[in-house]
């Protein structure tokens, strides 16, 4: 009875441990609260600056104390006090403003403030001591994150005790009607240490004088690097309207490294640093800005208001935290001669179209007399270009993985959001089913027997209805028109079909059955179809043995086509191996193609089939399979397996539409990708992913669903995006072993609560529950094991403590240290930013029969090229 006692004694100063090694952020909030400063009733949120993310979590809102600026090119300050003594680490952040309003905002950190007020003229100055910037907005760029392990370091002995917001306040037309201003900025802090530390490297022009008129001028800005090496992770440009390009590099040896390349008329978010780079002691740092003085009568200067300029490359770094700079600045060109060796593509502007144009500058001066309707579609792509602050992981509760399915060639979702299936049933794409000439070998089979097409619920995966039974050989693409009707594809009848949702004979049949050709009648293993929902047009990818995209109108007849094979050397515009899947984007009137054995999407213009642009990543590998859109400006891919020797991943994609980043990436939890075939995605960014090898279909769903909320006053909107929901999910690429401890680690309930009340229940209840559980099993085992074995079941029983408590004391020694899973990653790995790699080839094993079965037979592993049979 001793050794039991003692068992709990431990058991309870085990819990009680893990409850005071984090110290709650409600603790934080009832001290802090009772200094909050009074702030406007139109502030939304801002009632609450301190929120509890957790045991070891908190956020800190930061917004403008309800402002109303009194003349263009205002710069407004106010400070937060750091609301915790020890250290704390800034791993995100999440702005609230409007380019409407506001025309960039900086976040600084230090140890002084310049004034007390609640807010005060930024002409007194920010700080009183040295400032660091931690954080910079502008053009409605979307949130940054920091890759996981990385942190500012604010608080403690070293880090900043307050934070200053500065916001500028450019053209200020938008307060005729008084209203105030609560723009700003959230934090996401943490107490757990982070192991590397970030910073911010500033690269800034004082001096550069821009001429009326002159077509091209350039300010650069070049300096020697003299500390521990830094890792680059992100970068961000900011000019005003005369910015063409700006772009930032190392030197090293002669060597020019990029950095990152974007055009200031974009959102100026923080943009990944595509391949990593390393700056170490004594190489160069060097950015160029471009600007034009065409329009202007008289000179430009670099100064703060609308009508100056600025020339700002900004660098996000990270060091390791015993050599840890939090901020450096570069305002000089220290070795001119250098910039003859600059590379080319610095000096080419990069196109932004009309509308990016007219949404980027908001209500300044050159888009004053703009029409409404232009403004109000450019207000929309801002929002769609905003909501991007999500993460994509597999929906492990949905049955549907488990369904039988044949080859699963094709997916979309009806006007209802039910998913749409198309599966090939007992048939098979092997190296059997074609000849040289594409024609069908395997007619003898006879059509599928099983229906083809399934309509399932999207929430319990339950079958609503089925058809296709007995029309189709080699099932491939699937698309929904506006008005429900199936547009499939069949690679062995070489033929596209529109089928009536609830009719069991074709509506319309484009080219001839089982006949390849490449003429205006003919097809050779179409893939895909897509309809543009205004024009009715048809666009079919034509397809493994045809390198075109062809154009009929909405009853079948022959309109134009465009595209050719791929040439030796690297693809061109316009040419495609293998156009294998189509998304159509109606908002810009462009059809997106995935060029699946170039590894990249190909966007064209619906009208002309004129090449826009060209999305392509190393992460995409060498084959991209598919590309899906959905309103809200996001696209999704979905790439092939790496050829042997590679060893990056097959995953999915979340990308911007607007600027093509990724913003993230997805992989199965349960089974693995071995050759995703298809993707589709709803508005509320629910994916599903059909394999074709695994014969399975997966779903995804996005991890933080954001609440918004606006606040109208005179056309100018103001949101708050009110995080209402995040289920955080461990995601494991390389060490799967580890699955459950990092589970555990990185398991968090993001929970809300309004005062130390519930705070007492909740460590409480978590000290008790635990010991009452084990108490009641003790006491059951001791009765049944006296009742069953009699005078042995003192011994068994104490047996089978020490067993239970030896297992909760393991669990108890990693279970909730996020610092380890960190640390478990070599390298510290930096997918918040990075454009996560991962090459893929269509070289499958067939799992039924243990022969090697190519389920599109068309790319051998290298050195030989890619073949499209």
């Amino acid at each position: 009875m001793a050794g039991l006692v003692n068992n709990l004694l431990i058991l309870f100063l085990f819990f009680q441990n893990i409850c005071l090694g984090f110290r709650s952020p409600l603790s934080v909030f009832k001290r802090y609260k009772d200094t909050t400063r009074s702030l406007s009733s139109e502030c939304l949120g801002s009632d609450r600056p301190v929120i509890s993310l957790g045991l070891s979590d908190f956020g800190l809102d930061i917004r403008m104390p309800g402002v109303t600026p009194k003349q263009s090119d205002t710069y407004l300050c106010m400070s937060v006090p750091l609301p915790v003594d020890d250290e704390a680490y800034v791993v995100d952040f999440k702005p609230h403003a409007s380019m409407d309003t506001v025309h960039h905002m900086l976040l600084f950190g230090c140890n002084e403030p310049s004034s007390t007020e609640n807010y005060w003229d930024c002409d007194e100055g920010t700080c009183k001591d040295k400032s660091n910037i931690l954080y910079a907005w502008a053009r409605n760029a979307p949130p940054t994150r920091l890759p996981k392990g990385v942190g500012f370091r604010v608080g403690g002995e070293t880090g900043g005790r307050f934070f200053v917001l500065q916001v500028h306040y450019g053209d200020i037309s938008a307060f005729r009607d008084k209203h105030k201003d609560c723009s700003g900025v959230t934090l996401h802090l943490t107490h757990q240490k982070q192991p590397l530390i970030a910073g911010m490297y500033l690269m800034m022009s004082v001096n550069t004088v821009i001429p009326p008129g002159e077509k091209v001028v350039d300010a650069d800005i070049a300096c020697h690097y003299k500390r521990f090496p830094m890792h680059l992770f992100a970068y961000r440009v900011h000019t005003h309207r005369l910015g063409k390009v700006v772009s930032g590099y190392r030197v090293r040896n002669g060597q020019w490294t990029l950095i990152g390349r974007q055009s200031p008329q974009l959102p100026q978010a923080f943009y990944p640093v595509e391949h990593p780079v390393d700056v170490s002691y004594d190489d160069i740092l060097a950015a160029r800005c471009v600007f034009s003085g065409e329009g202007r009568t008289t000179e430009t200067h670099i100064g703060g208001t609308a009508n100056d300029e600025m020339c700002n490359f900004y660098i996000m770094y990270y060091m390791e935290a015993k050599h840890a700079v939090s901020y450096m600045t570069c305002t000089q060109n220290a070795n001119p001669e250098m910039f003859r060796n600059i590379p080319q593509e610095a000096n080419i502007p990069i196109l932004v179209n009309s509308d990016m144009v007219k949404m980027t500058h908001g209500h300044h001066e050159e888009t004053k007399d703009t029409d409404k309707s232009s403004l109000q579609q450019a207000k929309k792509e801002e929002e769609e270009i905003l909501d991007q602050d999500f993460h994509i992981e597999e929906a492990v509760e949905w049955p549907g993985l488990d369904l039988k399915l044949g080859q699963v060639s094709g997916l979309a979702l009806d006007s209802e959001n039910n998913l749409v299936i198309f599966h090939r049933g007992d048939h098979v794409w092997d190296e059997n089913s074609f000849d040289s000439k594409f024609v069908y070998q395997q007619r003898g089979l006879g059509p599928i027997e099983q229906n083809t097409i399934l309509v399932l619920n999207p929430s319990n995966a339950k079958l609503h209805r089925s058809m296709g039974k007995s029309l189709f050989y080699l099932p491939h693409g699937l698309s929904i028109d506006k008005n429900g009707n199936y547009w499939v594809t069949d690679v062995a009848l070489h033929q596209v079909f529109k089928l009536g949702a609830d009719d069991k004979e074709p509506l319309l049949v484009l080219g001839e059955a089982l006949q390849p050709g490449s003429d205006k009648n003919h097809f050779c293993q179409p893939t895909d179809v897509a309809v543009d929902p205004i024009t009715g047009s048809i666009y079919v990818s034509d397809g493994y043995c045809n390198s075109r995209i062809i154009q009929f109108s909405p009853n079948g007849l022959y309109v134009m086509q465009w595209g050719e094979e791929t040439s030796s050397g690297r693809a061109r515009p316009g040419q495609f191996h293998i156009p294998h899947s189509l998304a159509l984007i109606p908002d810009f009137s462009q059809l997106c193609v995935a060029d699946r054995e170039n590894g990249r999407i190909q966007c064209f213009r619906l009208e002309t089939g004129e090449f826009i642009r060209e999305i392509k990543h190393k992460s995409f590998g060498r084959e991209l399979f598919a590309v899906s859109y959905v309103p809200g400006g996001l696209l999704f891919a979905v790439n092939g397996m790496p050829y042997p020797g590679e060893a990056e991943p097959v995953q999915g994609f979340v990308m911007n539409f607007s600027t093509g980043e990724i913003i993230d990436t997805f992989i199965p939890l349960r089974k693995s990708f071995e050759m995703p075939h298809d993707v589709v995605a709803s508005e509320d960014k629910t994916v599903f992913i059909g394999d074709v090898h695994a014969r399975a279909v997966w779903k995804f769903a996005s991890t933080e669903k954001m609440e918004h909320r606006s606040v109208k006053k005179a056309g100018i909107e103001v949101q708050e995006i009110k995080e209402s929901e995040t289920i955080v999910e461990a995601r494991l690429k390389n060490n799967p072993e580890s699955t459950d401890r990092v589970k555990k680690q990185e398991k968090q309930h993001l929970v809300q609560q309004a005062s130390t009340g519930v705070s007492f229940v909740l460590i409480t209840t978590l000290l008790i529950i635990p010991v009452v559980v084990l108490l009641a099993i003790l006491v059951f085992i001791r009765w049944r094991k006296t009742t069953v074995y009699g005078a042995d079941g003192e011994h068994k029983l104490d047996s089978s403590s020490g067993r239970i408590l030896g297992r909760l004391r393991g669990k108890g020694g990693g279970g909730l240290n996020l610092g380890n899973f960190f640390a478990s990653h070599k390298g510290y790995s930096r997918k918040g930013f990075d454009r996560l790699s991962a090459e893929g080839s269509d070289q499958e094993k067939d799992e039924d029969d243990g022969t090697d079965s190519e389920e599109e037979c068309s790319a051998p592993p290298p050195p030989p090229a890619p073949s499209s049979s």
